[in-house]
């Protein structure tokens, strides 16, 4: 899935498009790591056989590296506006594709949790990053820590969504068309003011 989702960034930034829309299939956006099967969970974090614990360490150090790659090539890549557009859960790696998005919008049954705690893990693939900057780190740390489901309404209240949608699919597709009636030349204005922000730290920084 990693894979498949880089390489379509790469396509999208090719293709030089004036706005992206990010929708995920079926009720939910993204229901997070399976943890039904260790073994497949393992697999998904990087579960690596090596010679020894340091080569263990450092084979699953690049994984973390490749999989924060994906995520902050949406914003080093993709020069238009990125549009997340959220309907039902957004759990874990969910939370962590839409704080490198743009723009996000929910509709009314959305449902946010940084939920790498409930399963051991830390939430390493950027959201520990760019939440703070986009909610404040009073509630980032609250999140992170606790990994409490948070509903439309609060997400809108704390900043991390900036509309509650009745049809949010529909919203965001009228949002693009607007964002793509505009000079492309704002974008590149748009990625200098970002990149200036916050002298906050990188995905790979920690």
């Amino acid at each position: 899935m990693w894979k498949d989702l880089r390489a379509c960034i790469s396509f999208i930034a090719r293709a030089s498009p004036r706005a992206v829309v990010v929708c995920g299939r079926g009720k939910n956006f993204c229901a997070g790591i399976d943890v039904s099967d260790p073994k497949t969970m393992f697999s998904t974090l990087g579960d690596v056989e090596a010679s020894c614990e340091g080569r263990r360490r450092e084979a699953l150090a690049r994984h973390i590296r490749s999989l924060q790659d994906v995520f902050t090539a949406l914003e080093t890549e993709i020069e238009a506006p990125v549009i997340a557009c959220v309907r039902g859960a957004c759990y874990g790696a969910g939370v962590d594709l839409i704080t490198a998005c743009t723009i996000r919008l929910c509709g009314r049954d959305a449902r946010f949790s940084v939920k790498e705690v409930d399963v051991g893990i830390t939430a390493d693939v950027g959201t520990l990053q760019r939440l703070p900057s986009i909610v404040g780190f009073g509630s980032a740390n609250e999140l992170a820590l606790t990994a409490r489901v948070i509903d439309a309404e609060e997400a809108k209240r704390i900043g991390l969504v900036s509309e509650v949608c009745e049809d949010v699919e529909a919203r965001a597709m009228a949002l693009a068309m607007m964002l793509a009636s505009k000079s492309p030349l704002r974008c590149e204005a748009r990625r200098e003011c970002c990149s200036a922000r916050e002298t906050s730290r990188t995905s790979r920084e920690g």
